[in-house]
């Protein structure tokens, strides 16, 4: 089984925008379908709260047409237009999706984070983690999510072994960025988030990157867009993962990420692993 997630930075964009960047954003989309995956996970779709218009509906039909998909939106009280996830997955498989509330801070709730997909025999499952913001401003909040969304993984971990993927907007060990003597108290780096992180493996789960890939240095799935060098310099934070419950981590066979040329911000990361 292939699966494939991705911090996308607006799907709306990527199919209706004609600037370059969306044209590089395009050109990733053709790649990952070139993969066929079986799964694709996207976060920060960015789509209003009614889902895809006619327009990317139309759109995402012609670009993956072996695929269906289910999406979950920011909606009020949380901001429009802001954060939201996405799965497409080929129209033979046999799921049931589910959009859970697992009891955070509002209105993170709200803000379209978390798609859960249920096989007979397993659990799919995709994240946006909050980031902790300018300022850690969002920090306090961010560990109470980070608490819940631990204790929503075990409780699926229970049923059936799970594969989780996303944005966890946390480079966990010193090795999961470029500058970490320069970042201890920025968002993503701190010793809280960090720490969240461990539990969550702790709780009974595998980084199937490290898993494949031991401790290998300077990988990494997001540069910052902001500086315009960061890409070019390898200047990076591995911040998007593929978890597997502890139970099947045996099964991975690839975990890497894929390569998206000059864009900036996050890559996607493909995960195979034997069912």
């Amino acid at each position: 089984m292939r699966l494939i997630s991705w911090n996308i930075d607006s799907l709306n964009a990527a199919l209706t925008s004609e600037s370059a960047r969306a044209q590089e954003t395009r050109k990733v989309l053709e790649k990952i379908h070139n993969l066929n995956p079986d799964i694709i996970a996207i976060q920060e779709t960015k789509l209003r709260a009614t889902g895809p218009t006619k327009k990317h509906q139309t759109i995402l039909a012609e670009k993956f047409p072996e695929y269906d998909y289910v999406w979950r939106s920011s909606e009020e009280p949380a901001r429009k237009g802001y954060a939201g996830t996405m799965f497409l997955y080929k129209k033979e498989l046999n799921l049931e999706a589910s959009y859970p509330v697992i009891g955070a801070p509002e209105p993170m709730d709200s803000e379209g984070r978390i798609i859960t997909l249920e096989f007979p025999e397993f659990f799919v499952t995709e994240v946006y983690t909050p980031n902790s913001g300018n300022g850690l401003k969002r920090l306090a909040d961010r560990q109470v999510w980070d608490e819940k969304y631990i204790e929503y993984l075990q409780k699926l971990d229970k049923q059936k072994p799970v594969l989780a993927s996303g944005d966890y907007n946390c480079a966990h060990t010193p090795i999961d960025l470029k500058h970490p003597e320069n970042n201890h108290h920025s968002a993503g780096f701190t010793d809280e988030e960090r720490a969240d992180f461990t539990k969550l493996l702790d709780a009974g789960f595998t980084d199937s990157f490290r898993k494949v890939n031991g401790n290998v240095e300077g990988i990494y799935s997001w540069w910052a867009q902001r500086v315009r060098t960061a890409k070019a310099n390898n200047s990076g934070w591995r911040i998007d993962y593929w978890l597997t419950s502890d139970r099947i981590a045996d099964k991975i066979k690839r975990s890497e990420m894929i390569d998206t040329g000059a864009r900036a911000d996050h890559c996607p990361i493909l995960l195979d692993i034997d069912q």
